[in-house]
């Protein structure tokens, strides 16, 4: 009988030292779906028995002298959306006031940042030409596990930037390689670039079947004037950047460009002002001003992990 309570004792002791996610919420003050999040960072102490999460008391404690403070003061991601540059939203974010700022460095290379946790949002339009589909995939490659929502936020015509009346009379993809014009292109991690190759594979040519600059454009407005001031004779993009140079365009696809970002940076203040000033008839009348964007579906989750 001695022994037997003595086991009870310890079992009951062993119990104690563990928390189920509930208790170890109250402990830290903090809401269970904090302690989701720091559970897939692999941020807290925890372990899985038969499927279930439980947290050693001693370690927890360990983990906060460790850290030196509750895990609710751990930095925020920095105010950034990284990624695509797209000149509609480089105007809402300077317009809405939303306290977010730019950084301009291709789709794929934008959702890295985001994965790194150097970015609360990342603006893509990257094509996955196995299935069609834009964005998703390249989340579910690069943000899996993670607590991710894809909301739209503009459709934009994509097509081939000339110089002023289109001298060379191009009329599509496959002209290209036939009257070797000087190309502008992009970074490879860009969305427009990832695009261009794909056109380029269904039109039968090869990158090397055309006559590139050495120096690739890192923006749709940097590509337009390189287009505008002589340097280039083609480049691909959108028709806004075409307009704003006063270039001949060419229209070849239609592309989405959306936000991705964290479930929670979503319904945080910055994104939900972006959001709002979206919905307002300034936002409307300027992507009409730009030319070649489609807004109708603009704020609509297309994804939600």
């Amino acid at each position: 009988m001695a022994k037997a309570r003595a086991r009870g004792t310890q079992a009951d002791t062993a119990a104690s030292e563990m928390m189920d996610t509930r208790e170890v919420a109250a402990y830290l003050r903090l809401k269970q779906r904090r302690i989701y999040d720091l559970v897939k960072r692999r941020a807290i102490p925890h372990v899985r028995a038969t499927g279930k999460l439980l947290f050693p008391r001693a370690r927890i404690d360990a983990w906060l002298a460790d850290k030196g403070e509750a895990p609710t003061r751990v930095a925020a991601r920095p105010p950034i959306v990284a990624g695509s540059h797209d000149p509609l939203l480089e105007w809402s974010v300077r317009e809405s006031r939303c306290g977010l700022a730019m950084l301009s460095i291709g789709s794929r290379a934008g959702v890295e940042a985001l994965a790194r946790g150097e970015a609360t949002a990342a603006a893509a339009h990257w094509l996955d030409p196995a299935t069609g589909e834009y964005n998703v995939p390249l989340v579910r490659e690069l943000l899996s596990g993670a607590e991710i929502v894809v909301i739209e936020w503009a459709q934009r015509t994509q097509g081939l930037l000339l110089r002023e009346g289109n001298p060379q009379r191009i009329r599509k993809v496959a002209d290209l390689a036939k009257k070797r014009l000087r190309v502008a292109g992009r970074q490879p991690g860009a969305g427009s670039h990832q695009l261009f190759a794909h056109l380029l594979a269904q039109a039968g040519l090869r990158s090397e079947d055309l006559d590139w600059l050495p120096r690739v454009a890192h923006a749709e407005t940097e590509l337009a004037a390189m287009i505008r001031d002589g340097h280039a004779d083609v480049g691909f993009g959108i028709e806004a950047a075409a307009r704003a140079s006063g270039l001949a365009f060419i229209p070849v696809a239609n592309e989405r460009v959306d936000l991705i970002t964290s479930r929670r940076d979503a319904f945080e203040p910055p994104l939900q002002t972006l959001l709002a000033w979206a919905r307002t008839p300034e936002f409307e009348m300027q992507a009409t001003a730009l030319g070649g964007y489609n807004v109708a579906n603009t704020g609509r989750v297309v994804f939600n992990a």
